[in-house]
């Protein structure tokens, strides 16, 4: 029996995933205080073990994995031969092993691609059972509790610690901003075996911890990713692709859009009217006037930015037009918060060639 599932005022849905715990703003302001954990059962652990986990994996992802040490954590992607988001998980190496954590739909289609692709390479691949993941703020008391709980290899807790405060070595931000608000979200997820001892702290459900995500402008597989997503549209090169490491499936398109084009959608925050009490649902869809400009991937009630949601937007919206966005039947107005701009990519510094046709006309000599 899940021990949080039964606390008083707890309301989850029938996998088990945690809604809130009677109170979805205060345990905003519980998790950002550092004093609320917050039970995932949307998040699945997969344990790799063998002597070439790190640089088997390194081959087929979009990160840099060599060089971890035991304690370090990253996130990676898998991509398809055009560039598309197929995959996304948290990685953290912990010595002998290294553990991904996975949104819970993406956890058994990952796992499988992985074993397809393991070949002759030593490494074992597996979803442990009897274990889950629970999050928290770092620099809080939860926190600490948590690494204390977490599961161990060797020496080191299977707690990851999510980049996405800072660009990571080999990443690149387009947000064109003074301070980035994901400089704040200090996430820490841990794999714990026996959550006992955990159970007395205060717990946060999936409405608190998804809006101080959406106002840290963070992405997530099971939101923002579709049959058409890149990395550039989300600005997910800041910490989960490595731009200067070798081949990888799915990396000329990355090169490409970064050095040469611009991508074709891109993610917005939007901030909603909030003088009607409907919160959008994903995939609803946004409209720039009379046109439709995108959709919904992530909606939330902040405790401090009141309604807000991501969207993916094609890359022809203008920046600064108000949009709405069609909810049951009716509009809701919404102003942007640019996060990926439009003339993101083309990055690379190429020359420009004089054309043959407007070279000088030289007359020959008599």
């Amino acid at each position: 029996m899940d021990p949080f599932l039964s606390r008083e005022g707890v309301v989850s849905d029938d996998a088990g995933v945690i809604s809130h715990a009677g109170n979805p703003v205060r345990e905003q302001r519980q998790l950002e205080f550092g004093s609320a954990i917050a039970p995932r059962a949307d998040r699945t652990a997969i344990r790799l073990t063998g002597a070439e986990r790190k640089s088997w994996l390194d081959s087929i992802t979009s990160q840099a994995l060599t060089s971890l040490a035991p304690g370090d954590s990253t996130e990676l992607l898998v991509l398809d031969p055009q560039g598309r988001v197929e995959h996304a998980a948290a990685v953290v190496d912990a010595g002998d092993e290294l553990w991904l954590i996975a949104d819970a739909g993406d956890a058994a289609p990952l796992v499988k691609w992985l074993t397809m692709m393991r070949f002759r390479a030593d490494v074992q691949i597996e979803i442990p059972e009897n274990v889950t993941v629970i999050g928290a703020m770092r620099g809080g008391a939860a926190a600490d509790a948590l690494v204390a709980a977490a599961v161990r290899a060797g020496d080191a807790p299977v707690v990851w610690s999510d980049p996405w405060p800072s660009v990571t070595a080999g990443g690149w931000q387009y947000a064109e901003v003074a301070e980035h608000p994901g400089a704040q979200f200090h996430w820490v997820e841990a794999v714990v075996a026996d959550p006992a001892p955990l159970a007395e702290l205060p717990i946060a459900g999936s409405l608190a911890v998804d809006a101080l995500r959406v106002a840290a402008w963070r992405p997530r597989w099971a939101a923002e990713v579709d049959e058409r997503t890149i990395p550039h549209e989300a600005d997910w090169l800041r910490t989960a692709v490595h731009l200067n490491k070798g081949c990888y499936r799915g990396q000329e398109t990355v090169a490409k859009v970064h050095n040469l084009g611009h991508p074709p959608r891109r993610l917005a925050m939007l901030h909603l009217d909030g003088s009607d009490s409907v919160l959008p649902e994903k995939g609803d869809v946004v409209f720039d006037g009379e046109n439709e400009a995108g959709h919904i991937t992530s909606a939330a009630r902040h405790h401090e930015l009141g309604p807000i949601a991501l969207a993916v937007l094609s890359r022809r919206t203008p920046g600064d037009h108000e949009l709405q966005v069609e909810t049951d039947g009716s509009r809701i107005a919404a102003a942007q918060e640019i996060i990926v701009p439009a003339d993101a990519g083309r990055t690379a510094d190429i020359p420009k060639l004089t054309r043959l046709s407007r070279r000088k006309q030289v007359d020959p000599p008599a």
